[in-house]
Formats: C-alpha cells, sequence, structure tokens
C-alpha cells in the first residue's frame, strides 16, 4: 500500500500553473472596464490562452495521475515478488546516504 508523501515537484508546479491560471483570469475581469477594440481583442486573445491552459492543465494532471498509479503498482508487485532483493537495495541505499550524510 502506498503512503502519502511529501508533495512532489510535479504536483508543485501544478499548483503554481493553476494560481497563474486564476490569476489571469482575475487580471481579465479587471480589465474589462477598458474600452476599445484593441481592448476587445485582448480580452479575447487572454481569454482563448486561459482555455487552451486550463485543458493543458487537465491533460496533464490526468496524465500525472496515471503515471503515478502505475509507477506505484509497479514498484508494489516488484517488491511483493522479489521482497529480499527490495529489502538489499533499501539497505544499501540506506548506507549510502548514511555515509553521505555523515561526511558533511
Amino acid at each position: 500500500m502506498a503512503s502519502k508523501i511529501a508533495p512532489s515537484a510535479q504536483e508543485i508546479l501544478m499548483t503554481d500553473f493553476q494560481t497563474l491560471v486564476s490569476d489571469t483570469e482575475k487580471l481579465l475581469a479587471h480589465t474589462a472596464t477598458l474600452a476599445g477594440d484593441q481592448a476587445d481583442e485582448l480580452r479575447g486573445q487572454i481569454s482563448d490562452s486561459l482555455l487552451k491552459a486550463r485543458e493543458t492543465l487537465r491533460l496533464t494532471e490526468e496524465s500525472l495521475r496515471v503515471r503515478g498509479k502505475a509507477a506505484v503498482t509497479a514498484t508494489e508487485d516488484y517488491v511483493q515478488s522479489n521482497p529480499w532483493q527490495s529489502v538489499g537495495i533499501a539497505a544499501g541505499v540506506g548506507f549510502l546516504l548514511g555515509l553521505l550524510a555523515t561526511r558533511r
């Protein structure tokens, strides 16, 4: 069973991207008071960009979830089919990290 860990770089990136989209939507709402053809054109371009960004965000988030679940499943399968090798690998990595930590 996989445990919940600290947010990964991908999750942080997704959160930052969502914040960017939200801030851009607020900017678009504030520019509604501007008049003129150029302002209307700018708002249209921003709206189109936001729609594309939202779709990209949705697709990326979906892809990350699928890949993450696949990685967890593959890891769990490997550990269950090779428990002693997994223990050996974990011990080796722990030993190396211990060596690196004591050098600092």
